[in-house]
């Protein structure tokens, strides 16, 4: 009889189906672990998490539709005792602070070796944060409490609320106000005001525009 502990029961959230298929690679023959779900759409990912309720949720950032650091706050929401991981190709400082303040335990650079991405899921999982070595110099420092000039790094896009985000995520993948409003539930009108309000807001006057500042803030892949 196996008297061990429970696998921690891990779910994937990655817009590519390659990149899941890799982690459930790396992740099955694991005892240690039980892939209990993965999805490329990061809306019905939430659905499913709520359902569900893993013990830890690997999750992208840049993802269409809605960004992985919008999706931290539903899924504390509705599922607090889960665990966050972020997967991502981005490794600034702003991205990483973004993220743990939103709520996420782990930061997982999809650059570093395959070994730490069972490392970070034990570590959160134990109550432990973790911060991938590439990126995690400096960090935790900052964030519990600012260095002596009592300067933050910030990010363009963080004035914006979640709504706005998932706006101007839209937006800057070339959608016209009809398509916004249809995918996000809300009248042409309101989706026609947010469009002017983000455009003040982020001095951003076309789709390209908002498309350049996407790509820089690694909300869209170049």
């Amino acid at each position: 009889m196996n008297t061990g502990p429970a696998p921690i029961r891990v779910y994937l959230v990655d817009d590519q189906a390659m990149i899941r298929a890799a982690f459930r690679k790396l992740l099955e023959p694991d005892g240690r672990f039980a892939v209990v779900g993965d999805q490329g759409d990061p809306r019905r990912a939430l659905e499913e998490i709520s359902a569900l309720r893993p013990d830890v949720v690997l999750l992208d950032i840049t993802m269409p539709g809605l960004s992985g650091l919008d999706a931290i706050g539903v899924i504390r929401k509705d599922s607090s005792r889960t665990k966050i991981v972020m997967l991502t190709h981005h490794e600034g400082h702003s991205f990483v602070e973004q993220a743990l303040k939103a709520g996420a335990e782990g930061y997982l650079s999809k650059d570093s070796d395959p070994n730490e991405l069972s490392v970070a899921i034990t570590a959160v999982h134990r109550g432990d944060p973790y911060v991938s070595p590439r990126v995690s110099s400096g960090l935790v420092g900052r964030l519990r409490g600012q260095d002596a000039r009592g300067e933050e790094e910030g990010s363009t896009l963080a004035g914006l609320t979640a709504r706005e985000r998932e706006v101007f995520q839209l937006l800057a993948l070339g959608r016209s106000n009809k398509e916004v409003a249809r995918d996000l539930g809300m009248s042409v009108g309101t989706a026609k005001k947010h469009r002017e309000n983000l455009q003040r807001k982020l001095d951003c006057h076309s789709a390209a525009e908002l498309a350049r500042l996407a790509i820089r803030e690694g909300l869209l892949d170049a």
